[in-house]
């Protein structure tokens, strides 16, 4: 054979072999996966792992897309990907017990009539055809549940919505959790409405929710959970008290300046519970809420506000803390897979008693020099600067979060007080058939209590950690106290999936020169703006003064003096001056970011293919006739 006969045989060959080897292959090494990710993206978690192989009877899961539709969308075209992708390794996992099938909804087909039927949301998508992405999930005694919508922006929670699914058919009856706020996001039934903590409560667990003058509590409840609650009175106190002696299962957020508190006068503003606290709980479990407010500067949150003018500003806030995971404990279930922040609103600390007999772990704490702000000015809409005025470093960390473990006794060692009846018969009858359900009193604990006590309960507002363009989570807020509930119900194989790492990637480069630049800039703009807020109320008082008279001549200067004429002229002046310096701060401040993000998308865009062209230049240069000779 020639060597121009062979080359092209050889090819042949080497194409036939790797067709074999991938044909044989391919049925032996189908669930066989390995993930190169640096975040193990790919790779299914041992809480998911557990769920699947725990399996008692099968459950049946079926995949809800229009390919034809769907095509023409390249995120929900790959997204589609990636969940065929995650239900393939489901299966391998879970094996028989586990039940997958995919159906495509074409309009007026059966398969359309089950998505329907099932919940799944028809979109409309501006063309002929709805798109129909979502997941129907089903056991043996006809349970169904669903996911209505396979939003691709919530691609970071798709595994734990997955699993949570299947668990909660596995094991149909939820845990059930009482909520009692004061925090108008924090009531109702959270389907429709409320605080993204409270619907994610709701998709999770039965929630209950228990009424400000309530005389009983749930008999069937699991969990309690009190978020800025009201002042309870004697009877309510003792409820609780009882409930925590016998299931010891509790999430208590109070906050010394409730910042999201809103009362019933007008605007919201009038009649506001600003404190709560643990009341008589406090002493007997040996922890107390500061009076104060905390700012830290080490841990200050980047927020958005206003500069003047209708212009806005990105700064860094002392009241809005943001503890990162090297601030919370590495040991505890609830925090050691958390990877972004906790931000929180205005925080007390936690005092601790040392001679306090049970148990207790520090989740959170601030930065090593906080400082303490009084609460009637935390609560108001207090601003960085005026905060750093009033900042005075501290020499230690104060918890935020802690949770608390061990044997309780009563706050009420002299027995069940006598409830506060209201004074209309029918409501005092229905109190008192209420309070009589109430299980005798106990003094000790029937198990060791597992308690979660957090120092803030403006962390429950979406503002604090969710996009609302598009509902997404940028911190770990709702993570945190999930993860919370998880482990006081005892559902933990969920926790190891719900802090999962984003496969987005933040631009942490372009985050440090904005802190930089902000650092640079911060008291130059803020001296500037002073200036000019100083300036505009003086002009706007000549102006007043000149307009009495000439006003609707168009002279405004009618009325003045050659010096208040003079100070005038010169006022606009500066303010056009002061404006021109703001607008060069700001295009300084952008300048550097601007530059970077122009080179990365120039490597984005060209890298590749200027690599690839040299790459075929370097090879013709070495292949090139002279070259050889």
């Amino acid at each position: 054979m020639t060597p121009r006969a062979f080359q092209p045989a050889a090819t042949a060959l080497i194409v036939a072999i790797f067709v074999a080897v991938v044909l044989i292959l391919q049925p032996v090494m189908r669930g066989a996966r390995a993930d190169f990710t640096e975040q193990k993206l790919y790779t299914l978690s041992d809480g998911t792992k557990n769920v699947l192989r725990s399996i008692d009877e099968p459950v049946d899961l079926t995949f809800v897309y229009t390919r034809r539709t769907g095509q023409e969308y390249p995120a929900v075209r790959a997204y589609a990907t990636r969940i065929r992708e995650l239900l393939d390794a489901y299966k391998a996992v879970a094996g028989p017990d586990l039940r997958i099938r995919e159906i495509d909804p074409e309009p007026f087909s059966e398969a359309e009539d089950e998505a329907l039927a099932a919940g799944i949301v028809a979109v409309d998508t501006d063309g002929s055809d709805p798109l129909y992405f979502g997941l129907i999930g089903g056991n043996t005694v006809d349970d169904e549940r669903v996911i209505p919508f396979l939003a691709p922006e919530q691609e970071e929670t798709l595994e734990y919505d997955l699993t949570r699914l299947i668990a909660r058919l596995d094991r149909p009856e939820p845990p059930t959790v009482g909520v009692l706020s004061t925090l108008q996001g924090m009531s109702g039934d959270g389907r429709d409405s409320g605080y993204t903590f409270l619907q994610e409560i709701a998709k999770s667990f039965t929630l209950k929710e228990i009424n400000e003058d309530f005389f009983s509590l749930p008999e069937d409840m699991d969990v309690l959970v009190m978020v800025h609650p009201p002042v309870l009175n004697d009877w309510q106190a003792w409820l609780v008290d009882q409930f925590i002696l016998r299931q010891g299962r509790a999430i208590i957020l109070v906050d010394p300046a409730a910042k999201t508190s809103q009362g019933s006068a007008f605007a919201g503003m009038g009649e506001r519970q600003i404190r709560s606290d643990l009341g008589r709980f406090g002493d007997v479990w040996g922890v107390t809420l500061s009076d104060d407010a905390l700012a830290d500067t080490e841990t200050a949150l980047p927020i958005q506000a206003e500069a003047g003018e209708g212009r806005t500003t990105v700064l860094r806030h002392p009241l809005y803390l943001a503890a990162p995971p090297a601030l919370m404990s590495h040991d505890s279930l609830i925090t050691a897979d958390l990877g972004r922040t906790v931000n929180f609103g205005a925080p007390g600390a936690l005092i601790l008693d040392e001679e306090s007999p049970f148990e207790t772990e520090v989740l959170v704490r601030t930065g090593p020099a906080p400082s303490w702000i009084p609460a009637d000015r935390a609560v108001t809409e207090l601003s960085a600067q005026d905060t750093l005025e009033l900042y005075e470093a501290q020499d230690t960390a104060q918890p935020l979060a802690i949770r608390l473990h061990g044997a309780l006794v009563s706050a009420f060692p002299d027995g069940a007080p006598t409830p506060d009846m209201p004074d209309d018969a029918v409501l005092a009858e229905l109190a008192r058939a209420e309070a009589e359900k109430s299980p005798p009193h106990i003094s000790t604990s029937e198990r060791d209590a597992e308690i979660l006590i957090v120092s803030d309960a403006d962390m429950v507002d979406d503002g604090l950690y969710v996009n609302l363009e598009n509902s997404t989570a940028f911190a770990d807020n709702g993570n945190f106290l999930m993860n919370a509930l998880d482990v006081l119900s005892g559902d933990a194989n969920l926790l190891s999936l719900r802090a999962r790492a984003s496969s987005r990637r933040p631009m942490t480069r372009v985050e440090a020169m904005r802190d930089a630049a902000q650092e640079r800039f911060f008291d130059e703009q803020a001296r500037l703006e002073s200036s000019l807020e100083q300036s505009q109320a003086r002009l706007q008082e000549l102006q007043q003064v000149g307009s009495t008279d000439g006003f609707f001549e168009g002279d405004l200067k009618a009325n003045l003096n050659d010096e208040e004429r003079a100070e005038l002229t010169q006022l606009r002046e500066d303010i056009v001056e002061t404006r021109s310096r703001l607008r060069s701060i700001e295009r300084d401040f952008r300048r550097e970011i601007d530059g970077l993000e122009s080179w990365l998308k120039f490597i984005n865009i060209f890298g590749g293919p200027i690599i690839i062209g040299a790459i075929g230049l370097f090879v013709w240069w070495r292949r090139r006739p002279g070259a050889r000779a």
